[in-house]
């Protein structure tokens, strides 16, 4: 019998040239959003105060923008970096231009923007990606551009 196992991609498997697209999106429910926000100590009422965001600009709660880059970023995780990622070397750019509602659904893509073997790690290399998340209408949420360690096939 052959055993395969899930696994992300090796440094030489990155294609420049593809946009990865991870499915299934996620629909963003307001608990995912009250926990994520009371989980990691964030007591911005645009996340929490039902009634004091209704009299603010977008008129209702905003989904708490680092559970955006968090949801973009780990939805890549079992198509790209599962098992094969050394280390999160950084984020160069996070931008959210519009904003994300409890009940949207928030799907992600990414593009390989650049990649590189590393001169000071043999049989790792450096990949840059480039997630964005867009909303189930296809507006971009959040685009954010991160540094990534990635072992090299054996």
């Amino acid at each position: 019998m052959k055993e395969i196992e899930q696994r992300g991609l090796w440094f030489e498997e990155f294609d420049e040239d593809a946009v990865y697209l991870h499915r299934p999106g996620r629909t963003i429910t307001e608990a995912d959003n009250v926990l994520f926000t009371t989980l990691t100590m964030n007591t911005q009422s645009l996340h929490l105060d039902a009634a004091w965001s209704a009299g603010q600009p977008f008129g209702q709660r905003l989904v708490n923008s680092m559970l955006t880059l968090s949801t973009m970023v780990g939805s890549s995780v079992a198509q790209l970096t599962q098992g094969t990622i050394v280390a999160n070397l950084g984020f160069e750019r996070v931008e959210f231009p519009a904003p994300l509602f409890h009940g949207d659904t928030l799907y992600s893509e990414t593009r390989v923007l650049a990649k590189r073997l590393s001169k000071s790690r043999p049989g790792q290399g450096i990949v840059t990606l480039e997630h964005t998340g867009r909303n189930h209408d296809g507006t971009v949420v959040g685009v954010a551009v991160r540094s990534t360690l990635v072992q090299c096939a054996p």
